[in-house]
């Protein structure tokens, strides 16, 4: 059961087109930051390999090649942002090699902006050309379903939609929870993870949802403020809170290196980057 952090930019990425700052042209791998997003990988009860996705940003084709990634059984978003969104164009891929749709699963303002703008993949019938596109199951999480802590199971693995706030927009976090055989060894010290990225605001009925994790990964832009994003004082107070065994921090923006900026972190807090897999390997 891995944990990988496929991006950890904000929706520019770093390097920036056309920037020169010491961050953008950093030798640091650690300060090249693709947009924002995550997979869990594990090998489901029936020995399957299973690919769950967080989100499918513009970067998902080179992340996924990066990654070594066969498959993708399904992904769920946390809301409808282009830098969270445009992959999912490039799923059709992973739909060729494994003989299978792909289930998304999303709210209800996320679904209803997918489905305007990927016409192509949900109104195949309308397409000029008979194309190839993507084979995608949609399942729509009802605002009913969010608010009554209703875990979406997907292969052995529960998935607990977290009600956040990007600036005055609703938003998803994820509170992935693997049960029984998958939640043994080293997964042990990573799971229960929350996934809350784009963050501002935490509801009063969220925190209870942030109860015993072992780790927390929350957004963190920059230090300066931000109308919808945390700065990562706000980011490090929250965690603080929440008081998960361990906290890294993304979707961060040029103004955070890496070394720096980790030197300065209180202990059991970290910045991601790109490619760091939990349990670490």
């Amino acid at each position: 059961m891995r944990f990988t952090f496929l991006g950890t930019g904000t929706s520019a990425g770093i390097p920036m087109i056309g920037c020169h700052c010491a961050v953008c042209t950093s030798d640091d791998p650690r300060d090249r930051r693709l947009r924002a997003s995550a997979c869990v990988r594990f090998i489901d009860a029936g020995g399957h390999e299973r690919v769950i996705l967080l989100d499918a940003g513009p970067d998902l084709r080179q992340q996924a090649l990066r990654e070594k990634l066969q498959r993708c059984d399904a992904i769920l978003f946390t809301h409808n942002h282009v830098d969270h969104v445009f992959g999912l164009d490039e799923t059709r891929r992973f739909n060729a090699v494994q003989q299978s749709a792909i289930e998304i699963h999303a709210d209800n303002n996320t679904m209803d902006s997918l489905e305007r703008v990927y016409k192509h993949i949900f109104d195949k019938d309308r397409n000029v050309n008979d194309s190839f596109v993507a084979t995608l199951l949609r399942f729509r999480i009802s605002d009913d379903e969010v608010q009554s802590s209703t875990p979406i199971s997907l292969f052995g693995v529960n998935f607990l939609p977290i009600p956040l706030l990007h600036g005055r927009l609703p938003i998803l976090g994820w509170r992935i929870e693997p049960s029984g055989a998958l939640l043994t060894g080293a997964a042990s010290d990573v799971f229960p993870l929350a996934y809350c990225t784009d963050v501002s605001a935490i509801p009063n009925d969220t925190w209870r949802r942030m109860k015993g994790l072992k780790t927390l990964v929350l957004d963190a832009l920059r230090h300066r403020s931000h109308p919808t994003h945390f700065t990562l004082a706000n980011a490090i107070a929250a965690a603080e809170a929440i008081g998960a065994e361990r906290t890294y921090f993304i979707h961060m923006a040029h103004d955070l290196p890496h070394a720096q900026t980790q030197a300065t972190l209180p202990e059991n807090m970290f910045l991601a980057y790109d490619q760091l897999t939990l349990p670490e390997l």
